[in-house]
């Protein structure tokens, strides 16, 4: 089925170029036999420009939409409103103005399509085509907001004001877009750096306008841009759905990773199943010297991340897998040495069904690696944010892998240090999310919890089974 493409264009005032515009962008070249639809948000213009473009629209039906704003609201409210409307497995962003050439759309597609990228950039400052030479102090604040933005993001730009931006839209659609104006261009930035996203650039043409031609952008927008990377810099505002937002939080703790990957990686095969992945928190921890490791999520966007970020590893292959769903195990039948479920088990009605549909991807006498967390007095409103459907007791634990068929080895209880943490923050506080001040503290102690954690006196908060096939 051939990829299709959004193309997201804001408009406010360009009556004289949007029909032209719109021509361009409606026969510019895609790759690959994609499919493309337009979504023009006319964002109050006072000129005509809203009507030439409803006037474009009903003589290419199906292709081209257009929406409105009531009133001006800037760049940002008009992506915003635009990506409602996008339906494409890829976004590009395009200006309503001539300034950026729509038969570019092919090279600033090329590292999304290859699967390397989820954001590309198309910069203004990577000469490869050609450059209309304009004013010295606006590209001197440009770069000045780059390496601004480069020093708090940890990244190495040349054009973060770039218009030119392409996306995954599952990836654009996750994330709340704030800013109205010009500072979009910024946030996204920002707010993709702090999702760890890869980003890539690739030189485009560009063929600026002079203020007297209509360029719109103003020294004021300059000093906002500022405010917002500063902004985004000490605000992390980069998921829209809570359950992601944990694991991003739970991301930003790599000495408890490692110890939870070191726990388990005694246990593992030459080729491993892991079931639910998340965005590969322990993925990048036990992949590592494995002949074949299948890395797998229910969730597109997860496993698009997965692939991009996890691509220049050979031994690793990126697929859907629903615990719940016999079908996605069929090809891996007999197959694996290992499969490992972390956290995951829990989220499922039917966990002895889940059971059995991981016994058979192993070869007889593999191993299962199962981890959840202990305790139903402990459920609360964590639990329910990340959609536990139960906690488990040791006994019942055994029971139910003993029930699908598995020889139970052994049950490590790991990590009781944070039981009472857990409690307190779910049960008594109510808490919907961890604080990232806590969990930096506690993950900078991880070396001292590691070495006391077997003599604490009550339950852990999570359970290991280990599993095996029968010969």
């Amino acid at each position: 089925m051939p990829q299709s493409l959004s193309i997201l264009i804001p408009l406010f005032n360009e009556e004289e170029f949007i029909a032209t515009l719109l021509d361009r962008v409606l026969h510019a070249p895609l790759p690959g036999g994609m499919t493309r639809e337009i979504v023009v948000v006319d964002d109050g213009s006072t000129d005509g420009s809203g009507d030439v473009a409803a006037e474009f629209a009903a003589a290419h039906p199906g292709i081209v939409r257009v929406q409105r704003h009531d009133r001006n609201r800037g760049k940002g409210a008009a992506i915003r409103t635009a990506l409602e409307q996008a339906s494409g497995d890829f976004v590009v962003i395009q200006d309503a103005d001539l300034e950026y050439d729509p038969g570019e759309y092919a090279h600033l597609l090329k590292p999304l399509l290859e699967g390397k990228a989820d954001a590309v950039y198309g910069s203004r400052f990577m000469i490869a085509g050609e450059r209309r030479v304009l004013y010295y102090w606006h590209a001197l604040a440009n770069r000045a907001l780059t390496g601004f933005l480069n020093l708090l993001a940890d990244l190495n730009l040349t054009d973060m004001g770039t218009c030119y931006k392409a996306f995954r839209t599952s990836l654009l659609k996750s994330i709340p877009i704030r800013s109205d104006g010009f500072g979009f261009e910024a946030e996204i930035t920002m707010k993709l750096a702090r999702r760890r996203v890869s980003i890539y650039e690739t030189p485009i043409s560009y063929h600026g306008r002079t203020y007297e031609e209509g360029k719109k952008i103003r020294p004021w927008d300059g000093i906002r841009t500022f405010g917002v990377i500063l902004h985004y810099r000490l605000v992390r505002d980069t998921y829209k759905d809570p359950g992601p937002e944990i694991l991003d939080v739970l991301a930003g703790t790599p000495n408890f990773n490692r110890w939870m990957a070191e726990t388990i990686r005694p246990f593992l095969g030459d080729t491993v199943l892991e079931i639910g992945a998340g965005i590969g928190n322990l993925t990048r921890h036990l992949a590592q010297r494995r002949r074949r490791y299948i890395v797998s999520d229910i969730d597109p966007e997860h496993l698009a991340h997965l692939r991009n970020r996890l691509h220049h590893r050979p031994n690793l292959v990126a697929a859907r897998c629903d615990l719940t769903n016999a079908a996605d195990f069929t090809p891996y039948a007999g197959q694996v040495d290992t499969v490992v479920c972390l956290n995951v088990l829990e989220h499922v009605t039917d966990d002895l069904g889940a059971l059995r549909n991981l016994l058979t991807v192993l070869k007889p006498g593999g191993c299962a690696v199962v981890l959840v967390p202990q305790g139903q007095w402990a459920y609360g409103s964590l639990d329910i944010v990340l959609g536990h459907v139960r906690r488990y007791s040791k006994p019942q634990f055994i029971g139910r892998m003993e029930q699908a068929g598995f020889t139970v080895e052994r049950v490590i209880e790991f990590n009781h240090v944070t039981l009472p943490g857990w409690f307190l923050s779910g049960r008594i506080f109510r808490l919907r999310s961890f604080s990232r001040f806590q969990l930096a503290v506690f993950d900078h102690l991880v070396w001292l919890w590691r070495r006391i954690d077997r003599f604490l006196p009550w339950g852990p908060t999570s359970l290991i089974a280990i599993g095996r096939k029968p010969q």
